[in-house]
């Protein structure tokens, strides 16, 4: 019997569509894995003697870029990473702890983000992803701002600048009443102990095994803890780095920008500073050399443990054979943190009524230990300036991008590449266009960076043009990028206040000024920086603003005022904070 010809037709069509579909690359996996304060050369495949074997892996099926720029604090940074916005046109011009009072809720400053952006969850979730998040948040609390809202169909985060990684509901600092957890965007049911690298990674697994057999790819974003403030780790991690830190801060320094250079990540040769704030190692006491020694043992402990349980994510993907369909992309959020909150009486106040700081226990439960700023800057070697500030160790960090399908292995880039070119890199591995100034009929800001893949595909030498000028500013301290130079000015106590220019492909440590030698680019990008801050709506800082005395201002006005509703005690607290203020201005002039 003869088959009709449009049987024939129709089967031929069929057939068609069936080779384009088994001809058509599977959209990957994405897993991006964000750390908290972790320094340039805090990954081994960076120069760190930390073990990081997980994250070395990836970076030799992948590649390393070394020339890569992120914000100097942890919110506005990650509402950059999730929208590929500027921060001071998602919402998260400053952070919430260290935002002046002056600037709150003022346009581009709700240190949240704003409706007016939308994340790339949504953008994936709408285009058939299955969407998980894990972790640190510190984007915004409100309904509208948890991860169900910004496109996540699974969640489990803190929604706070940071917490205890031992014990769930225990603050870090005063600066909240609670540690305020979610799941589905509910108040999470939490263990009261657990440790939090491990935890995330639990859940992260639990979420995607959840959708096994879906036929759909997933986007897993697992955002640490670690290394934020307190440095804790389990004690079988800490045991392995018993020794290891001696030396000190400055061999370290050097130990670490000796081996980015043999890596290729650095020029020959990079020289670098010893910053104002390190001290002499060899000035200390014994003691003072063993306990300083034990809090970097823990540091580097707590980086390792994360990289194990980044480990136990790998090896679940291979034993579900969705390894080598995932792209792994990691950075860190800004440099190591500096600071030490017991420098500040009511920190300290707070913390020992919280937190034990004896030697053997360090990095335990009940301990409390950060690394300061002698080793972080170590731990940013061989660059100048570490967290809140805009010098390359406070915004240049690792960056890690792994398994996309045809991309050479073990590469390192060296142009200049920024936080906001991560969303719509994600969008291209997707297959999912860039949203333009609107999304489903509402305005929205569009976004500004650059895909990576050409860079990671071979087919593109530089990310931006040497024409195009990117902006930065927080916290007061600001900076231009333009081809390989840079423009910048931080300000005091760690900087001078004054614009310096430095070519930071050559000169990654920012040691030699070329504004004398190129004046007409160092006037030339002063007007672009100011041409790009007011296009951006960047507000200028109040006359004495510090971010450390900031941060005790803040944590009086939005915890301990309304804590104490007594008006009396509220004003008596206020009077306190403003005097402390006025004297400690007083003592920097």
């Amino acid at each position: 019997m003869a088959v009709p010809l449009r049987h024939i037709a129709m089967a031929l069509v069929g057939w068609g569509l069936c080779a384009a579909a088994w001809a058509a690359p599977a959209r990957p996996n994405i897993v991006l894995l964000l750390a908290d304060d972790w320094g340039f050369s805090d990954v081994g495949a960076y120069g760190s003697e930390i073990e990081t074997p997980n994250l070395d892996e990836l970076a030799r099926r992948g590649m390393r870029f070394s020339n890569f720029h992120v914000t100097a604090s942890c919110s506005p940074t990650r509402a950059m990473l999730l929208t590929g916005v500027d921060n001071h046109r998602n919402g998260v011009g400053n952070m919430r702890e260290t935002i002046p009072q002056s600037h709150v809720g003022r346009p581009g400053y709700l240190s949240v983000l704003d409706t007016n952006v939308v994340t790339v969850a949504t953008l994936l979730r709408d285009s058939g992803y299955r969407t998980y998040a894990a972790g640190k948040w510190h984007v915004g609390k409100a309904p509208h701002n948890l991860p169900p809202a910004r496109g996540f169909d699974r969640s489990l985060v803190q929604g706070d600048s940071g917490s205890d990684n031992w014990e769930t509901a225990k603050r870090y600092l005063d600066l909240t009443e609670q540690v305020d957890w979610f799941e589905d965007g509910q108040r999470a049911v939490m263990p009261d102990e657990y440790y939090s690298s491990q935890f995330f990674v639990d859940k992260a697994i639990d979420y995607i095994r959840s959708g096994q057999g879906s036929g759909k790819p997933f986007f897993a974003y697992v955002a640490f803890q670690a290394n934020h403030i307190p440095v804790q780790a389990p004690q079988a991690f800490i045991d392995k780095y018993k020794g290891r830190y001696q030396a000190g801060w400055t061999a370290l320094r050097q130990t670490r920008r000796d081996r980015a250079i043999a890596l290729g990540l650095i020029p020959k040769d990079t020289p670098m500073v010893t910053m104002s704030t390190t001290t002499d190692w060899d000035r200390l006491s014994d003691a003072d050399k063993a306990y300083q020694a034990r809090r970097m043992e823990v540091y580097a402990a707590m980086a390792d443990a994360m990289d194990h349980h980044v480990g136990r994510l790998i090896a679940h993907l291979k034993a579900s054979g969705e390894y080598d369909n995932t792209v792994f992309v990691f950075l860190s959020d800004n440099g190591a943190e500096a600071s030490d909150p017991y420098a500040v009486t009511l920190g300290r106040w707070w913390l020992d009524r919280h937190y034990h700081r004896d030697l053997e226990r360090l990095g335990g439960k009940g301990s409390y230990t950060i690394i300061g700023p002698s080793w972080a800057s170590a731990a940013a070697s061989p660059l100048s300036t570490y967290k809140f500030y805009s010098g390359e160790g406070g915004i240049r960090v690792p960056l890690i991008v792994s398994g996309v399908a045809g991309m050479p292995r073990n590469q390192i880039h060296h142009s200049l590449s920024h936080i906001n070119d991560i969303a719509p890199t994600l969008l291209d591995l997707a297959q999912v266009p860039r949203p333009g100034r609107s999304h489903q009929g509402q305005a929205i800001e569009p976004m500004t960076g650059t895909s990576l893949l050409p860079v990671l595909m071979g087919q593109a030498r530089r990310v931006h043009p040497d024409a195009e000028a990117i902006g930065y500013e927080l916290s007061g301290n600001q900076a231009l990028f333009k081809g390989d130079l840079k423009l910048i000015r931080n300000i005091p106590p760690v900087g001078d206040g004054q614009w310096h220019l430095y070519d930071i492909l050559l000169d990654p440590g920012e040691t030699n000024d070329l504004q004398s030698r190129l004046p007409e680019a160092f006037r030339a990008m002063q007007a672009d920086y100011a041409s790009w801050a007011k296009a951006n709506g960047v507000l200028p800082m109040p006359e004495g603003y510090d971010p450390i005395q900031q941060v005790l201002i803040n944590s009086l006005v939005n915890v301990y005022v309304p804590r104490y509703r007594n008006a009396a005690a509220g004003l008596l607290l206020a009077a306190i904070a403003l005097g402390w203020v006025v004297v400690r201005r007083r003592r920097s002039r």
